[in-house]
């Protein structure tokens, strides 16, 4: 089984305030572990306007209009001084990997150079960091109830307003996360 390209979603129990309430894009998941990143957790005051800055690439120059004002994400404890952007796009880029036929992710500059000209990705989420599993370690989570799966829903990942997102991705499974216990436990 592999979750590569669904959602995690965070059961209510979780205590954890890295992972509370957090929906993780699975980019990657085989026999040796998954790799994800959280979409739902922005860095405050961080926007991709100020990463734009960063790098001098001029961010008026942009023809994304206000997406250069969304939030940049905390996508995981891991390499948090690292950048990946998840989007859909027709063209790759130096740095791409297809996750899907509709999204890919991408580490390269190149990505934020293209915001400035027709060729940008049509879906954009900027991310610092990333998280991890070891061999079993999420398959172990999942057995545990710390998480639940769902298919991933292009309006969640790129059009749902963050703060949104948890309860949003719940409800693709019909379910009320709030309605959940916080108690794990097997049957």
């Amino acid at each position: 089984m592999t979750l590569q390209n669904n959602l995690l979603i965070a059961m209510p129990g979780i205590k954890n305030p890295f992972f509370k309430k957090t929906v993780i894009y699975i980019c990657e998941h085989n026999q040796e572990g998954a790799m994800g990143i959280i979409i739902n957790k922005p860095l405050k005051k961080l926007k991709i306007e100020n990463i734009l800055e960063q790098l001098n690439i001029n961010p008026s120059s942009c023809l994304f209009g206000p997406k250069v004002k969304d939030a940049v994400i905390m996508g995981g404890p891991q390499a948090q001084e690292r950048g990946f952007i998840l989007h859909s796009s027709r063209k790759p880029f130096y740095s791409s990997i297809y996750i899907s036929e509709k999204t890919v992710i991408t580490t390269s500059r190149d990505i934020l150079e293209s915001l400035s000209i027709l060729e940008e990705p049509t879906n954009i989420l900027v991310a610092l960091g990333y998280c991890t599993w070891d061999k079993n370690q999420l398959e172990y989570e999942l057995l545990n109830n710390f998480w639940l799966t769902a298919s991933v829903n292009q309006s969640i990942l790129f059009h749902t307003p963050i703060k949104n997102r948890w309860i949003k991705a719940s409800k693709i499974l019909g379910i009320d996360i709030y309605q959940l216990s916080i108690y794990f436990g097997h049957a």
